[in-house]
């Protein structure tokens, strides 16, 4: 992963038991269980502050209607991560290295500034989200809750040099945290379930606000770091000494991939009934951004309602941003061949965040932008990943089956048309 210092007890022992679960065969919880923890430290990514700003946005301006999009984002979420995976287990390589080795320097070169930007896209969010709530909670300056949110993930990202698995239970923590709040959030805002069971399966896009929102629930949904991270959690984690041992590995894998991006599914989809239940079905249409949905939940729902929206916000903050820098690590490593010291690249990934908060930009509104320049980068990683899944002299007895790369390649089709429409809105030209 390129952030790993010497391994220790917890993480050979993890390799231990992962060993046994491959000699033995075991199908089970007990022989999953060493293999859970790249997942969820993906999953993070797909429950980011910038979550929260398009969900809560969309189910205020729209109540229930564009749940369909998160189920949507979800399922492409489920699919390409999937790939990345499996990318690295075949390989030994990420996603990045894997560009630098076998495309040209120029569009190497390309597809490292935009990956670039997409992190700086992601560390945005992720760095406003946990600043606005400590803001919120603690009332603490904007800004000196942004200095806090940089010191507070280095210190997570501290982890890592105890080996993987501290900084892998940290994060999985963290993401069944944030599920404990929105099952409690779920139970205060009694939404109407039948309305979430039609609109979480019948598409709906009524207008060029939707099809924005949409676009930005897919960007935040389906995060380009997120693909580029985790062929590099997987290369080195459990190395396959067989073609057996990847086929069990990357079964082991799916599994996790499939628990961790529901949970975060089931987040998301929350974050969005609980705005319609709370915010649409009572008049409240025009929550645009977290400060409002804060000040408003509370005489809506009560004061815990409130402060366990902030504590979920906070769990995401951090959480994401630890995650969004060790994918820019991997990022910058595969594609150029160095890092830079991880203090250093904290310091630099707060800076955008600094300068917004500085100069008084609305965070919110903010965070919905990062997700659609988030969601405008999305295509590049996506079929960068079907290109290299695809070539059995690189992945083996993994190569994706042509149905695979099918459907693989029409994920990132399907990106594309929405950014397109979303540019086109931009210019005032509604094709719908």
């Amino acid at each position: 992963m390129g952030l790993s210092a010497s391994p220790v007890s917890s993480e050979d022992k993890a390799v231990t038991r992962a060993r046994k679960a491959l000699k033995q065969h075991n199908h089970g919880l007990r022989g999953l269980l060493p293999f859970i923890g790249p997942a969820f430290i993906a999953a993070v990514a797909y429950v980011d502050p910038g979550n929260y700003a398009t969900n809560i946005q969309s189910g205020s301006a729209f109540g229930y209607r564009l749940l369909w999009v998160v189920v949507l984002a979800n399922l492409m979420a489920i699919f390409i991560q999937r790939l990345s995976a499996k990318l690295g287990i075949a390989t030994g390589k990420n996603l990045p290295e894997l560009c630098r080795a076998h495309f040209p320097t120029p569009i190497n070169i390309g597809l490292w500034v935009f990956a670039e930007i997409a992190a700086m896209a992601t560390d945005l969010a992720e760095f406003l989200g946990a600043s606005l709530g400590l803001n919120l909670l603690f009332h603490i300056p904007l800004i000196v809750a942004t200095v806090i949110t940089g010191v507070g993930t280095y210190l997570i990202l501290m982890l890592d040099r105890f080996g993987f698995r501290p900084l892998e239970r940290f994060i999985t923590a963290m993401v069944v945290l944030m599920g404990v709040c929105y099952l409690a959030e779920t139970i205060v805002s009694h939404p109407s379930f039948s309305q979430i069971a039609v609109h979480s399966v019948v598409p709906w896009l009524g207008n060029s606000q939707a099809v924005t929102l949409a676009v930005g629930v897919i960007g935040a949904t389906v995060m380009p770091h997120a693909v580029y991270l985790h062929s590099g959690l997987t290369q080195q984690r459990i190395l396959p000494r067989n073609d057996e041992e990847k086929i069990q590995i990357n079964r082991f894998s799916t599994k996790e991939i499939v628990i961790a991006l529901v949970l975060a599914g089931l987040i998301n989809m929350s974050m969005m009934y609980m705005a319609a239940a709370a915010f649409h079905s009572t008049g409240h249409t025009h929550i645009a951004d977290i400060q409002s949905a804060y000040q408003t939940l509370t005489p809506l729902l009560g004061p815990a309602a409130s402060a366990v929206f902030l504590v979920s916000l906070l769990t995401s903050g951090f959480s994401s941003s630890a995650v969004g820098t060790m994918a820019g690590q991997v990022i910058m490593q595969g594609f150029v061949g160095f890092t830079i010291p991880l203090w250093a690249r904290r310091l630099v990934t707060m800076l955008p965040t600094v300068i917004v908060v500085w100069i008084g930009l609305d965070p919110t509104r903010t965070l919905v932008i990062s997700q659609v320049i988030l969601s405008l980068v999305l295509p590049l990683p996506i079929f960068s990943l079907v290109y290299f899944t695809r070539r059995r002299e690189l992945m083996g007895v993994l190569v994706n089956r042509p149905i695979t790369t099918v459907i693989a390649s029409v994920i990132a089709g399907l990106v594309f048309v929405l950014n397109i429409i979303l540019i086109l809105g931009a210019f005032g030209v509604n094709i719908l």
